[in-house]
């Protein structure tokens, strides 16, 4: 189970010098879970906000307010949502993963070091996916912010530009964590975010 353990994190809870942070960080499932469901989250983030901008921005009378109202509330209802998923999901399988642990010990673990720095690790990993959305908005909606109503074109040609790079820089991450190749797996996923982005411009087009 990589470097980490469930002993860890009894270890880390009952140091003088630890915490409820270092003893949730400490269970073998925490590190992997803020990777993934972060990576994931940025990305669909990303994509969500590019389909506002097709939606929004690129249309004959765009609205510059409405367009940064639009991305900023979306990016804050994403990072609710999936907060809120995230931890309803981390938290059911962390429970279950306690009651296994209770039954072989013969006696219930809630409420002993274990219990509790489980429970914090589920609200760790929620609270970090829940950053993703408005990191992503903010990038994002960045380039809004500093051009006047007529630049609107101008201001939405470069936010796609930044939502390619993220989602470059996403899939570089990814790519990382996977040990495949990072600099590929980042082109990639640009190359289908701009395949995502003529696909719905094309739609937005038609209707």
């Amino acid at each position: 189970m990589g470097g980490h353990s469930y002993g860890d994190a009894l270890v880390a809870k009952n140091d003088p010098n630890g915490s409820w942070f270092k003893a949730a960080m400490s269970l073998p499932e925490t590190g992997p879970a803020l990777r993934r469901y972060f990576v994931n989250t940025m990305f669909d983030s990303t994509f969500a906000v590019l389909g506002i901008i097709i939606g929004s921005a690129l249309t004959a009378d765009a609205d510059r307010g409405l367009v940064i109202a639009t991305i900023v509330t979306s990016c804050v209802a994403l990072a609710i949502s999936t907060g809120t998923s995230v931890y309803e999901a981390e938290t059911l399988e962390q429970t279950r993963r306690m009651d296994e642990i209770g039954r072989a010990m013969l006696r219930p673990v809630d409420e002993t070091s274990l219990g509790k720095a489980s429970k914090a690790s589920a609200a760790i990993i929620a609270l970090v996916n829940s950053i993703a959305p408005l990191v992503s908005g903010a990038v994002i909606v960045s380039p809004f912010l500093l051009v006047t109503e007529e630049a609107l074109i101008t201001a939405a040609g470069a936010a796609i530009a930044l939502a390619l790079v993220l989602l470059f820089i996403t899939g570089f991450i990814m790519g990382r964590l996977s040990e495949r190749n990072p600099w590929w797996k980042g082109l990639r996923m640009s190359l289908v975010g701009l395949a995502a982005f003529v696909v719905c411009y094309l739609i937005g087009g038609v209707v």
